[in-house]
């Protein structure tokens, strides 16, 4: 009888270690498995954004053309045009900014930063997300420019 007496404790013990190693299993797994998402969703704004900014500095240089064409028109037509210069130049910041953006992001990121530290790899990878998302946008929304500007012309 004394065995048994001595045994629960023990068995007791065992089935509470256990279950909280069986805890923080799954929560090394829940953080390992945001970590895994906020990566993908990383990557996958840099697929959407990375592609689209290779058509950037074509844009650039055609901008560029049309607003050296402007200034090169007699005045009246100068004067007519200033509107859409104003726009093209506009759009010409935008263009450079997505660009630098997309480029300073893509030196800037570290793929395998905090590999070690799961809390410090989903702080740095939901930073990254909200970067990527901005550089994305910045992209985007300058190439809508682009199309609806370098279209119209004057």
């Amino acid at each position: 009888m004394r065995k048994i007496v001595f045994a629960l404790p023990v068995f007791f013990f065992i089935m509470v270690a256990a279950c909280n190693n069986e805890a923080d299993t799954k929560t090394g797994n829940s953080q390992t498995g945001k970590a895994d998402s906020l990566e993908k969703e990383v990557l996958a704004g840099h697929d959407v954004a990375m592609p689209k900014s290779m058509k950037i500095p074509a844009l650039q240089k055609e901008t560029k053309l049309l607003i050296d064409s402007i200034s090169k028109l007699p005045a009246k037509a100068r004067e007519a045009a200033a509107p859409y210069k104003a726009k093209l130049e506009s759009l010409l910041r935008d263009l450079s900014y997505a660009d630098m953006a997309m480029n300073k992001w893509m030196d800037e990121f570290k793929f395998d930063s905090a590999k070690d530290n799961i809390e410090e790899r989903i702080k740095y990878l939901t930073e990254e997300k909200d970067k990527v998302e901005k550089v994305k946008e910045a992209v985007l929304g300058s190439l809508s420019e682009a199309d609806s500007l370098l279209k119209a012309k004057f």
